[in-house]
């Protein structure tokens, strides 16, 4: 890291005192929290599928379908209570909830402490902690799926090495065993965790190499005497019954044969972490005082572009480190207790798409694909939804899943979450963009595209007097009408996810089936513009809007679609602009904010954009690690503003469909001069942007060739592209 250009890690002057500050890293299975104290160690070590049995593994979705008809009837009738009776009775049941394996403990006595730094590299992955005579570097290999820590000192090692399961919420009746056995690389350490009432488990197993001095077996650990360097190999399995230790650890000393070593490991993942991590870059002509400031410094400075360049870089970093087998979760691959707010659930209503939205555009295929990953492992479960709660063929996403399970058994009268109906759009939104950037679509994404088709044919049965199509029950996220009740009639979002899923469908599938998903889609009615000239969260007459809200689901056409844009619905966009007027912030948790933004940008609203970034930066919060937190005052760790504002930046900068390239829509007071270089544009163009207020220049580097529409504060213009070919724009004052 240096102070000549935009820092690609951060640091602090002191270890870690809480375990929210601890520095992260991951490789989308795997996840560290490391607190860098040279004394007293701590690596706590957390996995994708650690999730604690607690009735929602034998849950299943409420068989309502028989009762359909009805409650459609009372709702149409102007029964406005009516779906609050659409369920089965049970109390609400919340997914199995994530929690941290165990933390690494490495006590050394009476080491030196002067000259302490601590550090994570972005472009590696790697968390270093060093004193005068100590350094300790962890990283979570991308390559060979192990978390690696590697320490040495300038004088002889003495180490006490353990792991322990005592972190907080731990359930005090977890059964818990011990191994410790020698080995010839010195020894191998185990914890196995057996959750209370289950034959369910998880282990983690750490392969302990040392080199030189003495190892000696103090269950349940292991002492180290005067050794040059002690390096740590550690995997978590989840599992039912009981696991082959043996083949684990085997499996671990396989990765040692040879001679290898932590810079032959480090060299393998860097293939894979390095070279996603540099496609993109964001450069804000930050003061170098300013960029080489620890980042609890820097973010006592909330207006300093050096704060923006590195939580870009940040958000980056932690999304990639936390994809791979899942996207993110509500703390991303992250925790250090097992009270984890919400249960540290994939929230699909709107939580995994904030994280991931900067995705396609960052030049990140990795958490594309990782969405993918659960969406694919859940489709049988998503079948089911359908047929229990609507009687459909198709798929229904649930709202919230444990990634374990993708059933939809997690709702209340108050959050009637079984009704939502838009979720697979939603959450096939992000895999759509990627086709559109790479260029080809995805064998996958159109039959899954298929089956959301399916689902809307057969749910899609109601008319208004008018005979246009009625979404009913409909819900929006998660919100409910003044005047009315959560499960309600034509929720915007729902109205939007039926058109672009039809649409999109039918895109995928051309035939007789398109035309006839296509003839669907004509028939959804139209967006309404409520008595104070905004989009109406319910286009159903007689239902009054609830402005104060955290969500804004009803902006779903403007955000992520692109079905409300200046450029082609001019009227709407102004309605959806004044809808995003009137939305207040409820609670002030970071992702409404930065929802917000988001919105903002696509109506090319700056003012609105940096207002809803001020509140992040202004609010506090970020930890010291830079990871997020829900709500100001560093309350409920969370990684919804840390992967999101990436994202948000973007938006503000650079917006593509696949027929148009927007250039500087949005740019807040904080992004007047800097070079954002390697984005990707969703009509298959890799784009470089330099920009000062006097003007820019933009490179384009297509990979097809066609014509799009050129967006600028002048106006528009069509542009003409040739695959291979670099296409260079200038600017003027924008």
């Amino acid at each position: 890291m240096t102070a000549t250009g935009p820092v690609h890690g951060t640091w602090e002057p002191a270890p870690a005192a809480r375990w929210e500050d601890a520095f992260l890293s991951g490789n989308g299975r795997h996840g560290v929290l490391v607190f860098g104290d040279p004394n007293d160690d701590r690596v706590i070590v957390t996995q994708h599928t650690l999730v604690r049995p607690n009735g929602g593994e034998q849950a299943r979705p409420p068989r309502l379908a028989a009762g359909l008809v009805d409650v459609q009837d009372r709702l149409l009738a102007g029964e406005p209570a009516a779906a609050e009776r659409f369920t089965d009775g049970r109390p609400l049941q919340w997914v199995q909830p994530f929690h941290p394996a165990f933390q690494i403990r490495l006590r050394r006595p009476h080491g030196r402490t002067d000259g302490y730094r601590r550090a994570v590299d972005f472009t590696t992955g790697e968390v270093t902690a060093t004193t005068a005579d100590w350094t300790s570097t962890v990283f979570v290999s991308r390559a060979d799926d192990v978390i690696v820590q590697h320490v040495t000192g300038t004088a002889g090692l003495d180490l006490d090495i353990a792991l322990d399961h005592r972190l907080p919420g731990a359930p005090p009746d977890l059964g818990i065993g011990h191994g410790t056995l020698r080995t010839p690389e010195g020894a191998l350490l185990s914890l196995r965790a057996r959750y209370p009432g289950s034959d369910r488990a998880c282990t983690g197993v750490t392969l302990v190499a040392v080199t030189g001095g003495t190892t000696g077996l103090v269950p349940p650990g292991v002492r180290v005497t005067g050794a040059g360097s002690v390096l740590l190999l550690t995997r978590v399995r989840r599992h039912t019954g009981d696991l082959d230790v043996t083949a684990e650890a085997r499996a671990l000393r396989d990765l040692l044969t040879d001679g290898q070593s932590y810079d032959t490991l480090l060299a393998r993942h860097l293939d894979l972490h390095r070279t996603a991590y540099r496609r993109v870059t964001l450069d804000l002509a930050a003061a170098p005082a300013d960029r080489a400031l620890p980042g609890s410094q820097l973010l006592r400075r909330p207006t300093e572009p050096a704060l923006l360049e590195r939580l870009f870089a940040a958000g980056r970093y932690h999304l990639l480190s936390a994809s791979g087998l899942n996207p993110p979760r509500l703390t991303g691959l992250w925790t250090g207790d097992w009270d984890t707010a919400w249960s540290g659930a994939f929230t699909n209503d709107a939580n995994v798409n904030l994280q991931t939205a900067a995705a396609a555009a960052t030049a990140l295929p990795e958490v594309t694909e990782a969405c993918g990953a659960l969406m694919w492992r859940q489709l049988g479960d998503w079948r089911e939804n359908a047929r229990a709660v609507f009687g459909t063929r198709g798929v229904v996403a649930p709202a919230h899943s444990d990634g374990e399970s993708g059933l939809s058994y997690h709702f209340s009268r108050e959050y009637p979450l079984h009704l939502w109906t838009a979720g697979a759009d939603w959450l096939l939104k992000p895999l759509v963009d990627h086709d559109e950037t790479r260029g080809e679509r995805d064998p996958r994404t159109a039959a899954v595209l298929a089956e959301v088709a399916a689902f809307y044919e057969d749910f899609l049965t109601r008319t208004d007097t008018e005979g246009r199509i009625v979404v009913v029950p409909s819900y929006s996220p998660e919100n409910r009408p003044a005047n009315g009740s959560w499960g309600a009639v034509n929720a915007a979002m729902d109205l939007s996810a039926a058109r672009h899923a039809l649409r999109t469908a039918a895109d995928y599938h051309p035939g007789p089936d398109a035309d006839r998903w296509r003839a669907l889609a004509d028939r959804l009615p139209p967006h309404r513009i409520n008595a104070d000239g905004a989009l109406a969260e319910w286009a159903w007459p007689g239902l009054d809007d609830t402005y104060d809200h955290r969500h804004l689901s009803h902006l779903y056409g403007v955000w992520p679609l692109d079905e409300i844009t200046p450029y082609d619905t001019p009227e709407l966009a102004a309605a959806a602009h004044r809808a995003l007027e009137l939305r207040g912030a409820e609670n002030d948790s970071a992702h409404g904010h930065l929802h917000h933004a988001l919105v903002a940008a696509r109506l090319r609203d700056g003012e609105r954009v940096a207002a809803a970034l001020a509140h992040v930066l202004d609010g506090d919060f970020f930890h010291a690690s830079l990871m997020s937190a829900h709500y100001p005052n560093r309350d409920v760790y969370n990684a919804d503003a840390a992967h999101t504002l990436p994202a948000v930046l973007v938006e503000a900068l650079v917006q593509s469909t696949p027929d148009r390239l927007v250039l500087l829509p949005a740019p807040p007071s904080t992004l007047r001069t800097g070079r954002l270089h390697g984005v990707r544009t969703r009509f298959g163009a890799e784009l470089d942007l330099d920009w000062t207020p006097d003007g820019a220049r933009a490179v384009l580097k297509p990979s097809r060739t066609l014509r799009i529409d050129l967006w600028t504060s002048s106006g528009a213009r069509p542009l003409d592209l040739v695959a291979g070919e670099d296409h260079v724009l200038t600017l003027g004052t924008w």
